[in-house]
């Protein structure tokens, strides 16, 4: 009997949630267009407006403060912008600080010159160095306009939580603004704009088992916004052109209504299923390295190097094993390369390393199934003579 295979690559990509899937149903079968002022037209605009209510309700702001994009990358680049406007009046960035293991839709720099991204060292711990982002933004340029800081909330590959808050505090006693990637936070952690002070959020459907081609920029207030990326019919108020996905946002507010359903249990029982992943691959393999694991991460993700293994081999040897991981972050058009993040925290990322992460779905007889499977391929090393 072929057994049913494991993913355990939520981080990637959340399986579709069912009650996300019924909402999209429901929004195809809508006919108008949401910009229409007739009935059918109404209507469409109603689920984009109920959607919005939800997104805003996962991160604490108002409704108004969302809007809808395609993708976080979209929403990346439109937020990392030279230009922003308060009201009428535009207000020109001077200079973009991203820290050094951002995805790279933030690293990429959005719509700023490459002269005018500078990297934000992080420590062994693959936390964003305070002592740094102090030192940048002491010798930032102010007659070049204002510094625009980019740091996010969980790291997709660690999952090491970021101390926002106080890389707030340091941004803002500079003049600056303060943009966080909650891809990865959201559904995994309390995310409250409020408390966090963060200026800006980037967020994603898909990695809460929303829709892929859903996204969000969201603003901690309605005044201060980036100049349009895509200008068209004046859909987002003005900030994002292009007719709404309806069936895309539709999905996406079921699924951030999901994400703040029981929170903390879920995630105290992802947590517990991951430390027993984590303990039984260390049982199998004494030279197990599990990145982060020294500061606090997110419950459902373990990202680990297994000397003497390639990652690439891993994550081949796993699949055929029926084991649906990453090596690194899935982010590369299927490339597996040396991680940015283990670079950036000092290690040695020739060999790379292996991601697993977990969902509301993931059971005990998968964790336990997985780490038999780890010993074996532990094995396979040492007796292959690879491990160092």
């Amino acid at each position: 009997m072929v057994k049913k295979r494991i993913y355990l690559d939520w981080n990637a990509t959340a399986p579709l949630l069912g009650s996300v899937r019924d909402a999209m149903l429901d929004a195809l079968t809508l006919v108008g267009n949401p910009s229409s002022v007739h009935a059918e037209g109404r209507a469409a605009r109603g689920l984009i407006e109920a959607a919005r209510r939800d997104v805003a309700l996962l991160v604490g702001v108002s409704p108004a403060n969302v809007v809808f994009t395609a993708t976080a990358t979209e929403a990346a680049n439109l937020v990392l912008s030279p230009v922003y406007r308060m009201g009428k009046a535009q207000l020109s960035i001077g200079h973009l600080y991203v820290s050094a293991i951002e995805h790279p839709a933030v690293r990429q720099g959005g719509r700023f010159a490459a002269d005018q991204v500078s990297e934000i060292q992080v420590t062994e711990a693959g936390l964003v160095d305070l002592e740094a982002l102090e030192r940048l933004l002491g010798a930032h340029d102010a007659t070049t306009g204002l510094p625009l800081v980019a740091v996010m909330a969980v790291n997709n590959e660690t999952g090491v939580i970021q101390p926002i808050r106080d890389v707030a505090t340091i941004v803002h006693a500079h003049g600056g603004l303060l943009v966080v990637d909650a891809v990865q936070a959201a559904g995994r952690m309390t995310l409250a704009v409020e408390e966090n002070r963060a200026d800006f959020l980037l967020l994603s459907a898909h990695k809460i088992g929303g829709p892929k081609g859903a996204g969000a920029l969201v603003a901690r207030g309605e005044t201060l916004m980036p100049a349009p990326l895509i200008r068209g019919g004046g859909q987002e108020k003005g900030h994002r052109g292009g007719t709404e996905n309806v069936a895309a946002i539709a999905g996406f507010g079921a699924a951030a209504a999901f994400a703040r359903q029981g929170l903390e249990e879920r995630n105290a029982a992802i947590g517990v299923l991951r430390d027993r992943l984590e303990a039984g691959m260390r049982q199998a393999a004494g030279d197990l390295v599990v990145h982060g694991a020294d500061v606090v991460r997110v419950a459902n993700t373990s990202f680990f190097t297994l000397p003497g293994l390639k990652a690439e081999t891993g994550q081949i040897a796993f699949d055929l094993e029926g084991v649906a991981l990453s090596a690194g972050a899935a982010c590369s058009s299927g490339k597996v390369g040396a991680s940015h993040v283990l670079t950036a925290m000092g290690q040695d990322a020739k060999t790379g390393a292996l991601r697993m992460s977990l969902g509301p779905s993931t059971t005990v007889e998968e964790i336990d199934r997985v780490v038999e499977i780890f010993a074996r391929i532990a094995a396979r090393r040492k007796l292959s003579g690879e491990a160092a």
